[in-house]
This record gives C-alpha cells, sequence and structure tokens, in this order.
C-alpha cells in the first residue's frame, strides 16, 4: 500500500475498489477508486478521505510517506461518504487536524453526518497558506451536491476536483497517459452522463469559475489523473455542460413476442439509411448507465415498448423514470410500440419522453399485432421526415 508521487512533494494516497459494479443504479463494470492526496508542505495536508470500508489503505499508503499524526489539515470537498467517510477515522489518527470545508453546506452535512469534529468553514475566495503551496477553495454548488468545491494550488498548478472530472474506473495505473485513451474519455463521458448531467447548468458556471486558473493536472475525486489530456477534459466538459448533440440516433426498446423489436430493427435501419449513425439498445440486455452515455451527446431518441396490463413494459417505465432524474437537454424524440387491442403504452412512452424534457419530434408509431410492409415503410417515411 505504497502512495504514488504525481508531482513534488504531492502524493496520491486514495484507494482502489476493483470490486464495485454499482453505484446507485449506474453500473461500474470497470470498478473505481477514491481518491485522496497528501501535500508535504510546512503544514501537512490531506485532501478528501476514501470510503469508510477502505479507511486502513488510506492509512497505510500515508503511513509509507509520514506518520499521519503530522497531519495539520484536512481538506473535505464534498460531504458524500465516498469522499468522507473515513473523516471520523482519519481524526482519531491526526489528533491536530482541522477540517477545511465548505461553508455553510459542507459544514452542515459534515456536522450532521459525523458530529462535532474540528471544522475550518471556506466560502469562495478563501486562501490557505500550508507553506510553500497555496489552497485556493472555489465552490461548485450542485456539481453534485450543495456542499461541492475544488481546491486548486497554483504553485503546483494542480486542481484537486473531487467529482467533477473524474470516472468510475479502478485500474494499477494513476495517469491518463499511461491507460487506453478511448476507455479512458468514455469512463469520463459515461460519468458525467450519470452523475452530472441533471447539473449541466452548474457544470457550465464551474467551468467559468475554473476558466482563470492555469491548470496542468487534474487531481480527481475518482478514477484517473489528468495531466496529458487536461484541455481535452476541459473542453469536453464545456460541450457536455452546453448540451451541444451531434446528429447521431438512439433507439431503445423492450419487446414481448417480436413485434416491437421489429419496429426497433426498421427504425434503426432508417437512421442508417439516412446517413445517421444509430445505437440500438435492447433495455433487457444493456445496462441504463451505458445506454444514457450515448444519449448525452445524441440528437435523437426513439423508444419503444408494447403494451402489458394496460401498461408500458416495467423495464422501459424504469429506464425512463431513470432518464427524467437526469433531465437531458434539446433532445428529439418519439414513442414507438405494438399491441394486441389497447395500445396504451406507447402513448405513456410519449408522454414520459414530454416530461423528461425532450422535444416530440414525430408523432408516436404504433403497430397492431404484427408489422406489415405498409407499417414498415410507413416507419421509414416517418425517420426519413426528421
Amino acid at each position: 500500500m505504497q502512495a504514488v508521487k504525481i508531482a513534488e512533494n504531492i502524493y496520491w494516497v486514495g484507494a482502489i475498489d476493483w470490486s464495485m459494479r454499482s453505484f446507485h443504479g449506474y453500473a461500474t463494470s470497470r470498478g473505481s477508486t477514491y481518491n485522496a492526496y497528501l501535500i508535504l508542505d510546512d503544514k501537512i495536508t490531506l485532501i478528501d478521505t476514501v470510503k469508510e470500508p477502505f479507511k486502513e489503505e488510506l492509512l497505510a499508503r500515508i503511513s509509507s510517506v509520514i506518520d499521519p499524526s503530522s497531519i495539520d489539515v484536512i481538506v473535505s470537498s464534498h460531504v458524500e461518504p465516498d469522499h468522507s467517510g473515513s473523516l471520523p477515522f482519519m481524526m482519531e489518527h491526526c489528533p491536530k487536524a482541522t477540517i477545511y470545508t465548505s461553508f455553510p453546506q459542507g459544514l452542515k452535512g459534515l456536522t450532521a453526518r459525523y458530529g462535532m469534529l474540528r471544522y475550518e468553514p471556506v466560502k469562495a475566495g478563501d486562501i490557505l497558506k500550508i507553506g510553500k503551496h497555496t489552497l485556493q477553495f472555489v465552490p461548485t454548488p450542485m456539481l453534485h451536491w450543495p456542499d461541492s468545491m475544488v481546491t486548486y494550488c497554483p504553485e503546483a498548478k494542480i486542481l484537486f476536483s473531487n467529482d467533477a472530472f473524474g470516472q468510475h474506473y479502478a485500474t494499477s495505473q494513476r495517469f491518463d497517459d499511461e491507460v487506453d485513451r478511448g476507455v479512458l474519455f468514455y469512463e469520463a463521458k459515461k460519468y458525467y452522463a450519470n452523475i452530472l448531467m441533471l447539473y449541466g447548468m452548474q457544470a457550465k458556471k464551474a467551468m467559468k469559475a475554473l476558466a482563470p486558473l492555469d491548470i496542468q493536472m487534474i487531481a480527481t475525486g475518482h478514477g484517473i489523473i489528468w495531466r496529458k489530456n487536461v484541455q481535452e477534459i476541459l473542453a469536453a466538459y464545456q460541450k457536455w455542460s452546453s448540451f451541444e448533440l451531434e446528429d447521431k440516433a438512439v433507439v431503445v426498446f423492450d419487446s414481448m413476442w417480436g413485434t416491437t423489436e421489429s419496429m426497433a430493427k426498421t427504425i434503426t435501419e432508417a437512421f442508417r439509411d439516412k446517413g445517421m449513425p444509430v445505437s440500438y439498445y435492447d433495455i433487457k440486455k444493456n445496462e441504463m448507465s451505458d445506454i444514457v452515455a450515448d444519449i448525452l451527446t445524441s440528437k435523437y431518441l426513439a423508444v419503444g415498448s408494447p403494451t402489458i396490463n394496460n401498461q408500458m413494459m416495467p423495464t422501459i417505465a424504469g429506464f425512463l423514470c431513470y432518464l427524467k432524474g437526469l433531465a437531458p437537454k434539446n433532445h428529439k424524440a418519439f414513442a414507438f410500440g405494438s399491441y394486441g387491442w389497447g395500445g396504451q403504452s406507447i402513448q405513456q412512452v410519449d408522454q414520459e419522453l414530454r416530461i423528461a424534457g425532450c422535444e416530440i419530434a414525430i408523432p408516436m408509431i404504433r403497430v397492431a399485432n404484427k408489422m406489415t410492409e405498409k407499417d414498415e415503410d410507413a416507419i421509414r417515411a416517418a425517420v426519413q421526415s426528421l
């Protein structure tokens, strides 16, 4: 359990969660990390802790560099337990440490969760001199909790970004230039889509607040540290937080006896024939969080369900509930589906897409019983009209 040097007198001392496969319904097939950072200076500083079950790993990595009892400052960027869970444990081992947290939300949240520890609340513009290094605190409220903040060290030109720019990605490597670039950017996009999409306006404000800073490294709260592709991930966040979409389509469906599946295939082929990249997702065989990562930057969304017991399929209902919570913007969508006699599901899907904030691009497409050649021609014509 050795610390990893990321800059002069600055170390990664976090924990790797190789086995995590779900985070609040978000499928994490590559696990995650809980990143914490140690700065050696006149005031020895720990930035964030780790999820409580990994506290001994955190302590061991710190101990590979210094005696934990010499820590003077602990910066708590975010109250959520995957970052703050080891605070009480660390305070037992750091008897002279003071916890710096955002005011008022961080102070309120940490006190409610862990009781009266030694807190020092900070706000926008506050600066802490720890020796040769300076820490500048920048609140990033609702990115993705009210208490969230980031910390910038101008001497090292490092942004300690907590949840921003992170990924759920467990790896033995620590830096972006040591891992597969395609995998890394996919996991960063998936993370943004499933954790931060809802807070796009707040993310845009945060990007504006960070713009004046000379950032040469982004030390994230989860996943990989950015040192080579800093400008690329900043540009990606600028695009995602501006709700910029590409001419791509996503088709999501469930099916009972194959008719809605046939409709989904026809819709997919129609998008392809229109010259548009398209993704096809059977909800039974794909994770919602992977689908949402694709939806993040796709202009068109088609969602289909047959009718069962006067309702849409529960799988599609769950997906639409998940999507509504993320509040996508600027998407053009439509509902489709099949039925035997009632056909209520298609109207329900249409309504849920509207509530989610999608613009309905074409009227819902309904097929009774089995698709005919006429139905197929009508579906292709509808997609071509987009």
